[in-house]
Parts: structure tokens; sequence; C-alpha cells
């Protein structure tokens, strides 16, 4: 039901912010099931980027480094790709960053790029989460509308509050892209056992297409 009304309303949100044009999707492929994205075409920057690097094979055989249930799944470090047990990542990168395309929230499923502290919020030029997160109450939502000075619509709280997600993160993370099937396989990934650096204690290994 909650998967339904997702769909339902993300298709109406999507219908109202995004262009009339077809979007480009990609697979992300782990042992735990197969997600489908969307990438949205209000990130151009980052949509162009995560082909190019998904074409080029750049993602295949990395790991999700940090895994925080409830939270996100984070990967794309390509130091990840050899990594010892209990190695230390998160920093790596391709050598250079994207300029921030700040705008779509955070709700469950939903694709971002990730970044180091720095005022442009530029992102990092590999890394992304995907937000699991969990529901979130209207006190909860007036609190972050108030402290970063965002407005939700009506549908976006619906969102927020019936499927879940990470609104905190609004406003200081580009959101460039959408699970549209595999939601189930997040919280698979979510519920792995991990160490104090929130690395999975077994490597959960990706592998990125672009869908034609």
């Amino acid at each position: 039901m909650k998967q339904l009304l997702y769909l339902l309303v993300m298709g109406t949100l999507l219908s109202s912010c995004q262009p009339a044009d077809e979007h480009t999707y990609a697979e992300i492929e782990t042992d735990f099931g197969n997600m489908k994205v969307m990438l949205y075409n209000t990130t151009p920057k980052h949509r162009d980027n995560f082909i190019k690097l998904a074409k080029e094979g750049f993602y295949d055989g990395l790991l999700f480094h940090r895994v925080m249930a409830g939270f996100m799944v984070q990967g794309g470090d390509p130091d990840s790709k050899n990594a010892a047990p209990g190695q230390m990542l998160g920093q790596g990168g391709p050598g250079y960053q994207i300029e921030a395309e700040i705008g779509s929230p955070h709700f469950k499923g939903t694709l971002a790029a990730a970044r180091t502290q720095n005022p442009q919020k530029l992102s990092s030029g590999s890394q992304f989460y995907i937000v699991q997160g969990q529901p979130i109450d209207d006190a909860s939502l007036d609190n972050i509308q108030n402290q970063k000075n965002i407005q939700y619509n009506e549908q976006q709280r619906q969102l927020y509050k019936e499927v879940g997600g990470a609104p905190f993160l609004d406003n200081d993370y580009t959101v460039f892209g959408e699970v549209v099937e595999g939601l189930d396989v997040i919280d698979k990934m979510a519920a792995v056992q991990t160490d104090g650096n929130n690395r999975p204690l077994e490597d959960v290994r990706m592998k990125v297409r672009i869908l034609d």
C-alpha cells in the first residue's frame, strides 16, 4: 500500500517538476537484488556525470561502504574496489567535484550525491547515497521548514509522513534521481551488520549500467 502511494504521489510530483522529454534509467545491481533508477532531467550535470561513469564501468565492483539503517546506503568510492576488511573508506573520487543542483526533497528511494563539507555544496564526482529514511511527523516537518526556510506542499508532506525519507538533508545535498523499482532492496541492504564506521561486515558490491 505504501509503495503504491509512493508511486502515485511521485508520479504527480514528477509530472509537475520534470520536463516532458524522456528520462534516462539506470540499473544498480547488488547481491540483494536490483534497483531501477530514474535520473532527473532537472539535474543535468549530475545526470550526465552518472551516465558517463556508468558507461565507463567506473562503478562496477565498488562497495556500498557506508550503511546506516533508517537513514541511507552510500557507495561510489573507487578506493573500495579492492579494499581490505576494516579499511576506512569514503574519501575517494574521480578527481573532480560537481556544481550543486539542489532542489528535490530526500524521500525514501531518492538518489543523491554525497559531498564533503564545503560552502558551495559541491558534490562528490562519484559517491552517491540512496535514502531509506523513516516516516516523519508534522511537527518534525514544521521544525525543518522553519530551520531551513523550506515550504513543503501537501503532497510532499504526505509522502514524508507515509513513506518516509530524510528531510533534514533537504537544501544541502543534490538529489538527482529516484528508485522506481526495487525499493525493497534498500531495506535489505540497510539491515546488514556493520562495523563501528558503518561499513558492512560482508562486502556489498554494485554494478551499474545505463538502460536503453
